[in-house]
Order: C-alpha cells, then structure tokens, then sequence
C-alpha cells in the first residue's frame, strides 16, 4: 500500500509540478513587472479602476504585455539604422555615468550570454570523456581554438561547454582535442533537456541500420 501511494505521490507531482510552476512565474511576472509597470502605464486613470483584486490582476497582465510589446519594438528597431543610432547613443551617454555604467555593462553581457546560448555561442552537442576515461559528458561545441592552445598542444582543439545539473548556466570549459569530440545527432535544445532534468528527459533516438 505505501508503494502504492509513494508511485501516485511521484505520478501526481509529475503532472503537476508544471502547473505550480507556471502559475508561480506568472505570480511573479504579475508582482514584480505588471504591478510597477501599470503604476506607470495607467497610473493616470487609476481612479477609473475598480478596486477589486481582479481589476488589478487584469490591469497588471496588460501591462506585463505591453511590455513585452515594447520589448519586441525595441529589438525591432534595433535592426533599423536610426534604432541602431538611438542605441548606441543612449550606451555612450551611460557609459559616462560612474556605478551605472558597471551594472550596465555586466547586466549586458550577461543577457548576450542567455541569448546565445541556444542559438549563436553553441552549435552542436557532442559527448566527452570527462571527468575521467570510461565516463561520459554531454557538452556543447561552441568553438574551435587557434593560436597559442593549439600551438602549445600540438593538437586541433575545440570548446565543448558542459554544463551542471540542474542549472546549465554554469559549468565547465573543456579545450578538447577535436579526435576525442564524439558528435550527437540530438539537438542542442533537446541536450538541454537531457541536462537539466538530470538524465529524465531522455531525446527520442532511431538507431540507422547500416547496409
């Protein structure tokens, strides 16, 4: 009997721990976007609103989406010559404000981080040898070294970027020899999945028959 619940408790919380978090995310969205952004967005007619928690769920889940879509405009923009002009403008301009300028540039590089990094910085996923021979990583190629490395090592070394579970924003940089980089035909998507959900989500294989 308690093998029985203990399987239901695991069935259950696997169907709906998305929807907790979900609904969690979307709280937090609400909270901490739509709620300061609709004091700026509609803190004009706020006397126009209700006051009932509904009304300002509803008013916070507008502005969270106008957000968004001032979001999309921006990046919109920013592949125009005049939004690229403003951009570079208003960099320059903070550039030059001392504190602000640090957090600026941190805060950027780190979101040109997450953007790449399941598009432009990683192209493939590959398996390792690692952290010792008979044990095996899943990485991400992200580039091949020239240079001093390959110079210093004689041999044709590539950047496999592995990961930690369950957080794959950290991890490991390994220069690899090129010949010990085994290529995966799962995507760089569907490695990640692999990763963070510690081996569960395992792709979908088709073993090709030779001949």
């Amino acid at each position: 009997m308690f093998k029985s619940l203990k399987k239901s408790f695991i069935t259950g919380l696997v169907l709906t721990l998305p929807i907790g978090i979900t609904i969690f995310f979307v709280n937090i969205m609400l909270r901490y976007v739509g709620a300061p952004a609709s004091k700026v967005i509609f803190g004009w007619s706020s006397a126009g609103i209700p006051d009932s928690p509904l009304a300002h769920t509803l008013v916070n889940a507008a502005s969270v989406a106008l957000v968004v879509v001032i979001i999309v405009v921006v990046g919109f923009l920013s592949k125009l010559f005049l939004g690229r002009f403003l951009i570079s403008t208003a960099e320059r301009f903070i550039n030059h404000v001392p504190f602000v300028n640090t957090v600026y540039k941190t805060v950027k590089q780190i979101a040109e981080t997450f953007v790449k990094s399941g598009k432009e910085a990683f192209s493939q996923a590959v398996m390792i040898e690692y952290p010792k021979s008979g044990c095996y990583a899943i990485g991400f190629l992200s580039s091949s070294i020239a240079g001093e490395v390959q110079d210093k090592t004689g041999e044709v070394v590539v950047c496999v970027f592995v990961p930690t579970t369950p957080n794959p924003t950290s991890g490991f940089l390994l220069l690899v020899p090129k010949k010990d980089v085994v290529e995966l035909k799962m995507s760089v998507a569907d490695g990640m999945k692999l990763i963070i959900s510690g081996g569960i989500v395992v792709p979908p294989y088709e073993k090709t028959t030779k001949g």
